[in-house]
């Protein structure tokens, strides 16, 4: 065996996005024990910082030990028994992947399906919700598998109405556009380290209320998940006192050197400010969209729901996009995803996230997409990209 060399990328698929030298040169730092009296210290700032982030100042906020997927299975796991109605709204890849883990929690799963691409119908979900009292509705706030937002407010509300529990998969919009749990009264919303926070893989931060930690604790059953239980999870990360009193106690091994990162790209969100992160993000997502479309190209999601942070781009007919993706990053080292199910061969999703939402990846992106489709011949005026880009650019200055 060899020392592993990675090959340096430029990371705008739909995850993960470009890590910051400051966050990698965080996650090199010593490694200490995880009850070490200064990482527990850490345990701490991490956890107000969180509730900062997400707008949960009343919630629990802490990030499981394993990627965004753990905060899906989590949710599901813990507010779940056997019997349980869940609603379930699927408009891609991760809705589905909702409905999957709520049948394996026991549930009595109702999908409000719809086309991917769209956005979930709050009509349609208030139609599900009032056929029969259900446990939990659950949808995702930002499709990464489409590239389409949601109304979270308003999707949460209808839980409410209803006396279901919120669950709101905010893996990928979590610093990117706004996501405000208190304002949206959610109950259990999760999301991962590797999109808009520019963290590595490998952390799942997640927010629960007072009302979600009420209903786990008077469970029938024990929680399926023994690692994500949450009654077992907070004996270690509730706090100094623990969560039922008498001192944090070992539950697992905390991933010490992953949470350094996190910190560290906490610090640098703040940094800069949520809100311009916001701004920052809707930018390039306007700069990317006005060069894409100045190729020739067209997006898959309609104007008012699309996400700056994952854009869908349409293949032209007779291109071959896994020869694209494969030309630009043999080229120019950069990384671009593909579709998933039905929009498999059909898109291009491209990532702005995070470190990777910046003019500089604009540029890069439009000028590697052209050359990739003149290398099919087809005519695509990568100079008339890259213009639109810099106008769009110079506009919301």
């Amino acid at each position: 065996m060899q020392s592993f060399q990675p090959p340096r990328r430029i990371l705008m698929g739909p995850g993960p996005s470009d890590v910051s030298p400051r966050v990698l040169a965080a996650l090199a730092r010593p490694t200490i024990g995880h009850l070490d009296p200064a990482f527990q210290a850490l345990m701490e700032e991490i956890k107000a910082a969180l509730q900062r982030l997400f707008n949960a100042p009343d919630h629990a906020c802490v990030p499981l030990p394993a990627p965004g997927t753990a905060g899906m299975e989590a949710a599901m796991m813990n507010l779940l028994e056997p019997g349980d109605r869940a609603v379930i709204a699927v408009n891609g890849a991760f809705g589905g992947r909702m409905a999957d883990m709520a049948g394996r929690a026991g549930a009595a799963v109702v999908t409000v399906d719809h086309d991917w691409g769209q956005p979930v119908d709050p009509a349609r979900v208030e139609t599900a919700l009032a056929e029969a009292p259900a446990k939990v509705l659950a949808f995702v706030h930002a499709e990464t598998s489409t590239g389409a937002r949601s109304d979270a407010a308003t999707l949460c509300g209808l839980a409410r109405k209803h006396g279901a529990l919120s669950v709101v998969d905010c893996v990928t919009s979590l610093g990117g556009i706004p996501v405000d749990v208190a304002g949206w009264d959610a109950d259990v919303v999760y999301s991962g380290t590797q999109k808009c926070l520019s963290a590595p893989p490998g952390l799942s931060p997640i927010a629960l209320s007072k009302r979600a930690q009420a209903a786990i604790s008077g469970r029938k059953e024990k929680v399926r998940n023994w690692l994500l239980d949450f009654n077992l999870l907070m004996s270690y990360w509730g706090g100094p006192d623990g969560s039922g009193g008498g001192g944090r106690t070992y539950h697992h091994t905390a991933p010490i050197n992953a949470l350094y990162g996190l910190h560290e790209a906490l610090m640098a969100i703040f940094e800069e400010g949520q809100q311009a992160a916001i701004v920052r993000h809707a930018r390039v997502h306007e700069a990317l969209v006005s060069g894409v479309e100045a190729m020739g190209l067209s997006m898959l999601v309609a104007e008012p729901h699309r996400l700056p942070q994952l854009n869908t781009v349409r293949v032209p007919e007779g291109v071959d996009e896994a020869a694209v993706r494969a030309h630009v990053l043999a080229h120019w080292d950069l990384e671009i995803g593909a579709g998933l199910g039905p929009l498999k061969g059909q898109v291009w999703r491209i990532g702005l996230m995070g470190a990777s939402a910046t003019p500089w990846h604009v540029r890069l992106c439009l000028t590697a997409l052209g050359e990739a489709l003149a290398a099919q011949g087809v005519s695509a005026d990568a100079q008339a990209a890259l213009a639109a880009a810099d106008a769009k650019l110079a506009e919301l200055k």
